[in-house]
């Protein structure tokens, strides 16, 4: 399901350990449809003992009901944005920065913060929000940011971008199925039919409504014949072709607000 590791992320894994020390707050951008999958392991490997500050970013595509839960999970060290229009409130986000930092803040003693998060979360979209300047490259494709940018947010506030990180495997099946269906992963490293039939399955179980409302289908098909009956709605009979239809359909909002995790569910 995934095999991509560049070399560029092994280096920036080693570099991100070695800025650590140095590291007051960590801010990890999340997808809010999986904030669990696209949670980087290694981050909380090498930031013990640091605050870690969630965003949860395109909470525009993600199921907003659910999105609260997860924030409730998080208590108060997580925020929920549209990171393309929610501008006006990235000020809230150095506040929760600043919360958990006391002490620091001054000119002898800046706040020193580090970005991170796996490819095509938002993170470099959100980077520029908070620099209020193009700083980071953005783009579709995953890991387009690859070195590491010191960057000054605010008096006596440093950010530190790092490369989009991803980690070496999913941590199951299902976590790479939700990273390919986010987009997290390179088209050329996923396996489209794959990623479809998981999306539909879990479209079946949870948003049966929102399934027959896109493609005007009978959900209570099996797999298989919801594809080809997905086909005849859109005019297509390549199964490829289909199926990566109902992926972008998913990765756009097409369909609906949607989220793949649920907190104590998965």
């Amino acid at each position: 399901m995934l095999h991509w590791f560049p070399g560029h992320m092994h280096k920036a894994t080693k570099e991100l350990k070695k800025i650590m020390p140095q590291i007051d707050v960590v801010i990890e951008v999340v997808d809010a449809r999986a904030p669990e999958a696209t949670s980087n392991p290694v981050l909380h490997e090498i930031s013990v003992g640091k605050p870690v500050i969630k965003i949860l970013s395109k909470k525009d595509l993600a199921d907003p009901d659910i999105t609260n839960q997860w924030l409730e999970v998080y208590q108060s060290k997580a925020l929920a944005f549209d990171t393309l229009h929610d501008k006006k409130h990235l000020q809230k986000i150095i506040q929760l920065c600043k919360k958990h930092t006391p002490g620091r803040g001054s000119i002898l003693k800046p706040i020193r913060s580090v970005v991170f998060g796996i490819p095509n979360v938002g993170k470099s979209t959100l980077i520029n929000a908070l620099a209020k300047r193009k700083i980071a490259k953005t783009g579709n494709e995953p890991a387009v940011t690859k070195k590491q940018q010191k960057i000054e947010i605010e008096r006596h506030f440093y950010l530190n971008d790092t490369p989009g990180i991803m980690f070496p495997s999913p941590k199951d099946e299902a976590c790479g199925y939700k990273l390919g269906a986010i987009g997290s992963i390179r088209d050329t490293a996923m396996d489209y039919p794959s990623v479809a039939y998981f999306l539909l399955e879990y479209l079946q179980v949870h948003y049966k409504s929102l399934l027959t409302k896109r493609y005007n289908i009978d959900t209570d098909l099996d797999l298989d014949q919801m594809i080809k009956a997905i086909g005849q709605s859109i005019g297509q009979q390549n199964f490829h072709t289909i199926s990566e239809k109902i992926v972008q359909d998913f990765r756009h909002g097409r369909m609906g607000r949607i989220s793949l995790e649920t907190p104590g569910n998965d």
